[in-house]
């Protein structure tokens, strides 16, 4: 077996992977430089569906499926209307973001893909990466396989964001395609939190999803239940079809990943703790952590310099704690955050931009004793 040799090699062509490989293809400084990105897929297939907030303009509007600047939030006593502006709430399926940034890939004269299956990764003077049919070597690998230690891991505070949803046609106009909604909780399952999330696209189609934040999964017929429920009853929709479905599971965890990272690999995606541990939003995160590790490379920094943020960290800390301890609690806790708040500030938090006096106000929102005694434990832990 033939071993390559590049400067960089990026295991996993998903979210992560590819927003790293978009931002060294966009970025002069590596015209010269070799890249490999291994995968065991070809990415041919529409397998999720991704959502963020950001302001203005950005790298992804010419794939977006639909946006918005209005949501709705039904909380547990009340409607809630949520401006979203200056921030536009954005959707793109995994299928063109995938297209998109591997037409980069094959155009360009940086980064070559290899369609293998990683089977080991040996760290020595250089890396070598062992796949089924090739042997790589290089400088620095960027590595997005969770470790199996996350698995066994018993200190960290972890929950489940999973999720089924289903895009559905209707005959009749039935959707307001200007507004989405981000939470409905009139539709729970026993004592968790679970809630609807409706995307509508036109008048007459939607994607709607049935999601928890729950320390285990649930058995595939409640989401089938929930979701027929919810659009028979609560949108009094009786006739429509599927036209596509999707299910995925998210963890939302505390857990500390970058003590994987070494001096010649770096943990990226899920596996580097990128994803938003409260939220489970990855999308944004990805693109903001990808370009700091090129501004890192630039200035002969670690890529890990400056990819975490400790005060966030700790508030994604207590918040999991506070849902671990009473999954029922987490209804109110979000008509609180919606409600009490500036949805300016809030989506700010949420992609941890806030000041100190920022962090406060929201700290304030959610006041509780839940939330009190979460804290004392969670700051024992990070101590």
């Amino acid at each position: 077996m033939r071993t390559k040799s590049f400067d960089f090699i990026i295991i996993g062509a998903g979210l992560s992977g590819l927003h790293l490989a978009h931002s060294f293809l966009n970025d002069p400084f590596f015209k010269d430089f070799s890249i490999a990105i291994i995968d065991k897929s070809s990415k041919s297939k529409n397998d999720k569906t991704y959502c963020f907030w950001e302001k203005g303009k950005g790298n992804w509007d010419s794939i977006l499926t639909k946006s918005w600047t209005s949501a709705l939030v039904y909380g547990t006593s009340k409607k809630i209307n949520v401006p979203l502006l200056p921030y536009t709430y954005k959707m793109v399926k995994s299928l063109d973001f995938y297209n998109l940034v591997l037409s980069e890939i094959e155009a360009s004269n940086t980064i070559q893909f290899f369609k293998d299956d990683v089977q080991y990764v040996n760290e020595d003077n250089i890396v070598t990466v062992t796949c089924n049919t090739n042997s790589f070597q290089a400088k620095h690998v960027f590595d997005s396989r969770v470790s199996e230690d996350f698995e066994k891991d018993k200190t960290a505070t972890t929950l489940l964001q999973h999720f089924k949803g289903c895009t559905i046609s209707t005959k009749k106009p039935t959707f307001n395609p200007e507004v989405l909604t981000m939470m409905d909780y009139r539709l729970t399952y026993k004592n968790t939190t679970s809630f609807m999330y409706v995307l509508p696209i036109t008048p007459t189609k939607a994607l709607i999803e049935y999601t928890f934040f729950s320390p285990s999964l649930v058995e595939d017929h409640i989401y089938d239940s929930h979701l027929k429920t919810y659009i028979s009853n609560t949108l009094s929709i009786t006739d429509y079809a599927i036209i596509e479905s999707e299910k995925g599971v998210i963890p939302m965890t505390d857990y500390k990943f970058k003590k994987h990272h070494t001096d010649a690999i770096t943990k990226i995606g899920t596996a580097g703790g990128w994803v938003k541990g409260s939220s489970g939003y990855s999308f944004k995160m990805s693109e903001k952590k990808s370009k700091r590790i090129i501004e890192n490379i630039k200035t002969d920094s670690h890529p890990t310099k400056g990819l975490y943020n400790n005060k966030f960290k700790l508030f994604d800390a207590i918040f999991l704690k506070v849902l671990k301890d009473d999954n029922s609690y987490g209804p109110k806790l979000f008509q609180d955050f919606y409600s009490k708040n500036e949805m300016a500030i809030a989506l700010k938090f949420l992609d941890e931009e806030t000041s100190f006096n920022e962090d406060l106000k929201i700290v304030w929102s959610l006041k509780s004793f839940k939330f009190i005694k979460a804290f004392f434990k969670t700051l024992f832990r990070f101590r």
